[in-house]
C-alpha cells in the first residue's frame, strides 16, 4: 500500500473515533436533561371536562311591518318612584327551547359529590392554607364529601326561616328550567312592605354559575350569622335579601350554564331565563341599594400557558363599569364599599386584585377587567342605580380543595359590605333619591353613550410561580374598565316608541321594572326613525358568551331620520323621565350587541323609534 493510502486510512480512523466520543458526550448530556425534567415536573392539570350542553337553534330574525308612534306624561324632572312592581310570570316570556333537559338535570336529593379537582404543586397549595374558623353548613358536616345539595339547601332555608320567624321569611320566586324551586330569604326587623322601607336593602346573590359553589355556602353562613350569630344587630338598620343559589340546575350537574345553555350572568337585560326573571323580580320588589354577586374564578385557566404563572389571589373584586353609570354610584362603590372590603380582606390575611379575565387564545396576551356591556348582574344593577359589586374567589376546578378558605373569603367580603351599608345607611338612601332624580331629569337633553370600550393600558399582575408558589409579577397589556372610552354617542331622546305588536319587548321592560305606557288614542309625535344601512350575524364580543348565542347576534348599522310619527292606539311609549332611563337606553338602542333588537326581541327596527319632544297624548300605564 502506498504511503498516501495509509495516511488517508489513519485520518479516517481518527475521525471516526472523534465522532464516537462526541456521540457519547451528547448521550450523557441528554440523559442528564431527561433526569432533570423528571425531578421537577411541570404542574399537571387534571379534571373531567364539562359536558357540552345541547346546541341551541339560532333565532331567525322575523321582519314585521310597523305602525307608528308614541307619548309620555308631563315631564317630571324629579325621580319618579317606579310604578308598583308587578311580578311578571315567567311563563309570559318566551324562554328558548331546552332540548334534552329531562336527562341533563338528574334529581339530586342528597349530598352532591364534588367533581375531580385540579392538581396543585405543594408550593402553590401552601399559599392557600385553611383559616382557623368553623362553619356549620351541610357541606361542612362530618362525612360530607361534596357541596350542599339543592335538597339540603332547601331544608336549611326552611329550618332557618321557621326557627327565626321574627326576622326571617322565605320567599318563593319561581322555578328553574328543570323545575327546582327558586327561593330567597328576607331578613328584616322592618314591618314596612317590600320596596317601601326607609332602611337600605342589600341583595346577596350566590352561584349564578353552577360550578362556583363557595358563594352559595358563604351565604348560608351569612344567613345564620344574621339570624342567630354575630351579625344580628345589623338588622336593626338594614334589610337583607339572600338568594343563596340562583342556578340550582347548574349546581346539580357542576355546570357553569343554566339548563338551556344560557349563561345566567349574561341574561340580566334580556331576561330569557326564569332564573334571571326571578332575580329581576326581587330587584323590582325590594329596590336594593346594594347588590353583591358571589362567584368563583378558575384556579388555572389560560394564564399558565400564556404567562407561565397562576392567578394567586383569594378574591377578585369589581363594581359596575358600564356606559351611562351615574357618577356618584361609581364613587360610592369605590370609596364606601370596595376600599373598606379590600382593607378587611388584607387584615384577614387574604390577597385581592381587580377582577380580570383573558381569552382562551394562547397568542392573545391581553388581560381585561370585567366586561363593560350591560348584560351582567354587576352592570345591569348599576344601571338600576344600585351599588353593584362582584367578588370572585379562587375555586373553579379545585373541587373541595381549599373550600373553607374560599368560603371564608366570601364571608369576610360580604360582612364588610353589610357593615359598610350600616355605616352609610342614611347616606345611601339619600344617594338613591338623588341619583333617581338626576337620571330622570336628563331626558330630552345632552348626550347618551350608546357604546363604549375599556381604556387600553398596562398593569402589573401579582401572580404565582406554578412550581414553588412564590410571588411572580407579570406586566400585561390591560383593558381598564375604570375609565370608558365612548365609541358611539347620540342625543338623549325624551323616550322611545314601540309598535303595538312588540308585546314581548314590553313584557321584558316591565320585568326589569321599567315604566311603560300604552297609547290610548292615535296622534302624531316628533321623533327619529332608525334607517337600517347594514346587517350581519356576528359572535358576541364577550369571550364568556355561551353556546346559546351560537346562532349569532344581529349586528345593525343604522342612521337616524327625523320624522313625524303617526302613533296608533295600542302602541307603547317608554319615557326616559324615570330612574331606570339608562337601562332603557341599553335595551332599546338597536345597534349594540346586547339590545333587544340584536337578540330579536324587538322584531323589526321599524317597530322602534326615538321620541324627541315630550308627547301630549292620552296614555295609560302598563301594569
Amino acid at each position: 500500500m502506498s504511503d498516501e493510502f495509509m495516511a488517508r486510512l489513519r485520518c479516517r480512523s481518527m475521525f471516526l473515533v472523534l465522532v464516537s466520543l462526541m456521540l457519547v458526550v451528547l448521550l450523557v448530556s441528554l440523559t442528564a436533561c431527561i433526569s432533570g425534567l423528571s425531578a421537577t415536573p411541570r404542574p399537571v392539570i387534571k379534571g373531567a371536562p364539562m359536558p357540552a350542553p345541547p346546541a341551541m337553534k339560532a333565532l331567525a330574525p322575523e321582519v314585521v311591518p310597523v305602525p307608528v308612534p308614541v307619548p309620555t306624561p308631563d315631564p317630571v324632572p324629579v325621580p319618579v318612584p317606579a310604578a308598583e312592581p308587578m311580578p311578571v310570570p315567567a311563563e309570559t316570556f318566551e324562554t328558548p327551547p331546552q332540548p334534552g333537559l329531562e336527562s341533563s338535570i338528574p334529581p339530586t336529593p342528597g349530598n352532591v359529590e364534588a367533581p375531580t379537582s385540579a392538581v396543585e404543586t405543594t408550593g402553590v397549595a401552601a399559599r392557600f392554607a385553611d383559616p382557623d374558623v368553623s362553619y356549620q353548613t351541610p357541606a361542612f358536616q362530618p362525612g360530607h364529601t361534596g357541596f350542599t345539595s339543592n335538597a339540603e339547601l332547601t331544608r336549611w332555608l326552611h329550618d332557618l326561616a321557621r326557627t327565626n320567624s321574627a326576622v326571617a321569611k322565605r320567599l318563593d320566586v319561581g322555578k328553574s328550567q328543570a323545575g327546582v324551586p327558586l327561593e330567597a330569604l328576607l331578613l328584616s326587623r322592618d314591618a314596612a312592605e317590600p320596596g317601601e322601607s326607609t332602611r337600605p336593602t342589600v341583595l346577596l346573590i350566590g352561584q349564578q354559575h353552577g360550578d362556583e359553589p363557595a358563594g352559595s355556602e358563604a351565604l348560608l353562613v351569612i344567613a345564620q350569622a344574621l339570624t342567630q350569630g354575630s351579625l344580628r344587630a345589623l338588622l336593626k338598620q338594614i334589610n337583607v335579601v339572600i338568594v343563596a343559589r340562583a342556578n340550582p340546575d347548574g349546581a346539580a350537574t357542576h355546570q357553569r350554564l343554566s339548563a338551556s345553555g344560557i349563561d345566567l350572568n349574561r341574561d340580566h337585560l334580556l331576561l330569557r331565563t326564569p332564573e334571571a326573571q326571578a332575580l329581576a323580580q326581587l330587584m323590582r320588589e325590594f329596590r336594593p341599594v346594594v347588590v353583591l354577586d358571589a362567584h368563583e374564578y378558575s384556579a388555572v385557566g389560560p394564564y399558565l400557558e400564556k404567562f407561565d404563572a397562576l392567578q394567586g389571589v383569594d378574591a377578585m373584586v369589581q363594581y359596575a363599569s358600564v356606559a351611562n353609570l351615574p357618577e356618584f354610584i361609581g364613587k360610592a362603590s369605590e370609596e364606601w364599599f370596595r376600599a373598606p372590603m379590600v382593607k378587611g380582606l388584607k387584615e384577614a390575611g387574604l390577597r385581592t386584585e381587580w377582577y380580570h379575565t383573558t381569552s382562551t387564545d394562547a397568542a392573545d396576551k391581553k388581560v381585561s377587567m370585567g366586561g363593560v356591556q350591560p348584560d351582567t348582574a354587576r352592570n345591569v344593577n348599576g344601571l338600576r342605580n344600585a351599588v353593584s359589586l362582584l367578588i370572585e374567589t379562587r375555586g373553579v376546578g379545585l373541587g373541595r380543595e381549599h373550600l373553607k378558605r374560599r368560603v371564608h373569603t366570601h364571608v369576610v367580603a360580604i360582612t364588610s359590605v353589610l357593615n359598610s351599608t350600616v355605616q352609610r345607611a342614611a347616606a345611601l338612601m339619600k344617594l338613591r333619591t338623588f341619583v333617581d332624580a338626576e337620571v330622570s331629569a336628563k331626558a330630552c337633553q345632552g348626550d347618551a353613550i350608546i357604546d363604549a370600550d375599556p381604556t387600553p393600558s398596562e398593569y402589573s399582575l401579582h401572580m404565582l410561580d406554578p412550581f414553588s408558589g412564590a410571588d411572580k409579577t407579570v406586566v400585561v397589556t390591560w383593558d381598564s374598565a375604570l375609565a370608558l372610552v365612548p365609541t358611539k354617542l347620540r342625543a338623549r331622546p325624551c323616550g322611545y316608541w314601540l309598535a303595538a305588536n312588540q308585546t314581548d319587548a314590553v313584557l321584558r321592560l316591565r320585568g326589569l321594572g321599567v315604566q311603560v305606557q300604552q297609547v290610548s288614542e292615535a296622534g302624531i309625535l316628533r321623533g327619529e326613525n332608525y334607517r337600517e344601512t347594514a346587517r350581519e350575524l356576528t359572535a358576541p364580543s364577550d369571550t364568556t358568551a355561551s353556546f346559546a348565542d351560537a346562532g349569532g347576534v344581529l349586528t345593525l348599522k343604522v342612521s337616524l331620520v327625523p320624522a313625524l310619527l303617526d302613533v296608533s292606539a295600542g302602541s307603547y311609549y317608554v319615557s326616559l323621565e324615570q330612574p331606570l332611563a339608562n337601562l332603557v337606553i341599553a335595551a332599546l338602542e338597536p345597534d349594540t350587541q346586547n339590545s333587544f333588537t340584536a337578540h330579536r326581541i324587538v322584531t323589526d327596527p321599524l317597530a322602534l323609534a326615538r321620541v324627541v319632544v315630550r308627547p301630549e297624548l292620552m296614555m295609560t300605564p302598563v301594569p
